[in-house]
């Protein structure tokens, strides 16, 4: 085996291949495909009655276009040059993909918070998406130039000397590192300023709020003395309108539990009677996220064995990464066991009842599934809201959780040594998240003109 300083001085001699300053070019090559064609590819398998609303979504600012286009860039970063060193990346990196998690001791952790497209890919494909989501988002909060500017330098900084510091601890010393959020407030000179800190304490304790129960009193109501979801058709739709009073007492307990044996296979063993302590109570499809939506969505609730104890599952379809194409299929056949295993080796601390299923869909389609609690201490920042220290204060947590990730599943010494300690690599950010926001904003335009034609 090739020693630290071995694999850290090839990976600077790689520089020769792909210099740092090539990762921030981008330009239209001839052939690129254009907007709709890529999105109604990736369309041509979801639920085509909830397209419209995912355009909506998308069509709002060109900051949702790009969130819900992850396909798009993903074509456009592989045409670009790029480097050979890989680690499980998120696959869908924007700053809205991360977001404030309670662990299993109950501390309140900062991590990524969305892995449907998560694939061992090189390095760069995450902090790509991310530079680029943080130079749009300020561009759509109307920040000045400079202002986004050294939030995207901050945030590529961060990435470069976290993976160089990563590369100089132990492999235990980094995979116990997490980013402990009420540490951070306390201690942490980012949030020093007393807005800051409120804005902070505001978004932990509204994270802490969401649970089972609160997510009960919001989703259903009583009727006739039996709990129902409540129908709010087409983003909420409870199983007893799409299938029939009485299919639904025949079919929902069997085919429910049927599932839940599968899913509950996929859980480490000490967790698989804690599902067996419950009992399903309603089902309902829901519409999610903004490229999420057309893919199947559904909401489970279970009661415990004693009344008022509630717990809120949501089981969602997962599809190929929009990664493997450029960068090889995934190891697992089931793209919910690929979305699952992605995120238990990224994650610091993740949902303990995350798990996979695969069922056969009543047209007959065969479809995967990951299962996770709906809401478990889970929260996120209001980007409509955020200041200019703010965005970058974000930006710089989202690159710590990257680096970690990344020093975690991939090779971080050479990752380290590719990137050195000069700031050519935020340099070489800072110009592609500009050239980036740029292509999005006339992709964008393209997308408004598609949907008027539709």
């Amino acid at each position: 085996m090739k020693s630290i300083q071995e694999r850290k001085e090839e990976a600077k001699e790689y520089r020769k291949v792909t210099p740092r300053s090539d990762l921030g070019n981008w330009e239209v090559k001839t052939g690129r495909p254009i907007v709709e064609e890529l999105l109604e590819l990736q369309e041509s398998t979801r639920v085509k009655e909830l397209i419209p609303i995912r355009h909506e979504r998308m069509s709002a600012t060109p900051f949702t276009f790009f969130r819900g286009a992850s396909i798009i860039q993903a074509h456009d970063i592989a045409s670009t040059p790029g480097t050979v060193f890989r680690a499980q990346a998120c696959g869908d990196a924007h700053i809205s993909n991360f977001g404030i998690f309670a662990s299993p001791e109950r501390r309140v952790v900062f991590d990524i918070n969305d892995f449907d497209e998560t694939l061992p890919a090189p390095f760069e494909v995450d902090v790509k998406r991310l530079v680029a989501s943080v130079e749009i988002c300020g561009r759509y909060r109307g920040f000045k130039k400079k202002d986004r500017e050294k939030a995207v330098y901050d945030a590529a900084a961060t990435y470069r000397r976290l993976m160089l510091r990563f590369s100089d601890m132990g492999n235990m010393e980094v995979w116990y590192k997490h980013l402990d959020l009420e540490e951070l407030v306390e201690n942490d000179a980012l949030f020093a300023d007393e807005r800051q800190q409120k804005v902070m304490r505001e978004t932990i304790d509204k994270a802490l709020a969401k649970n089972s129960e609160r997510a009960l009193s919001k989703l259903t109501e009583s009727v006739n003395g039996k709990l129902r979801i409540k129908s709010n058709p087409p983003l909420i739709v409870p199983i007893r309108e799409l299938i029939g009073e009485d299919k639904q007492r025949y079919d929902f307990h069997y085919n429910i539990k049927k599932a839940l044996d599968i899913y509950k296979m996929t859980l480490p063993i000490e967790r698989r009677g804690l599902i067996d302590q419950y009992e399903p109570l309603e089902l309902a499809h829901k519409v999610v996220g903004v490229g999420s939506v057309g893919l199947q969505a559904w909401l489970l609730i279970l009661m415990g064995k004693e009344n008022g104890d509630p717990l809120v599952l949501q089981i969602k379809q997962a599809e190929r990464s929009v990664l493997e194409k450029y960068y090889g299929q995934s190891e697992y056949a089931m793209s919910g066991q690929r979305v699952v295993e992605g995120q238990r080796s990224i994650q610091t601390a993740g949902d303990i009842l995350l798990g996979w299923l695969s069922l056969d869909a009543p047209e007959g389609i065969h479809k995967d599934y990951y299962v996770r609690q709906l809401w478990d201490a889970k929260g996120s920042f209001d980007l409509d809201k955020i200041t200019e220290k703010g965005l970058a204060g974000l930006a710089s947590m989202c690159a710590w959780t990257l680096a970690h990730a990344h020093a975690k599943t991939g090779d971080r010494h050479a990752i380290a040594g590719y990137l050195g300690k000069g700031d050519t690599f935020e340099n070489t950010m800072v110009s592609y998240a500009k050239l980036y926001a740029d292509q999005n904003e006339a992709d964008y335009e393209m997308f408004l003109k598609y949907c008027k034609s539709k």
